[in-house]
């Protein structure tokens, strides 16, 4: 299991995107909430640049304050998606 986040928002210019801030903040919150705060074993790789962020789970099942954090993104991702359309965060789910 693992989470991607690829690509910049493009709601507005570089450095005055509102969302693609709000959505870098919920997702390296959740990386580092994960990796700090739980303890998961994951795997994260980054290229800023290309505002790309992926991370594997190394261990299944998570633990479960791991899974309440992983609903948490869903939940904020969700609502950002809902407010500023699928042009600008778009959530997709992929069943390996």
């Amino acid at each position: 299991m693992k989470f991607t986040c690829d690509g910049h928002a493009g709601y507005a210019d570089y450095g005055k995107d509102i969302v693609c801030a709000a959505i870098s903040i919920l997702v390296i919150n959740t990386v580092n909430s994960l990796e700090e705060i739980t303890k998961e074993a994951v795997q994260v790789e980054a290229d800023e640049k290309a505002g790309r962020i992926s991370c594997t789970f190394l261990r299944q099942p998570l633990k479960e304050t791991s899974a309440a954090l992983m609903d948490s993104l869903m939940l904020g991702l969700g609502q950002i998606e809902a407010q500023y359309g699928k042009q600008h965060c778009k959530l997709t789910f992929e069943e390996v």
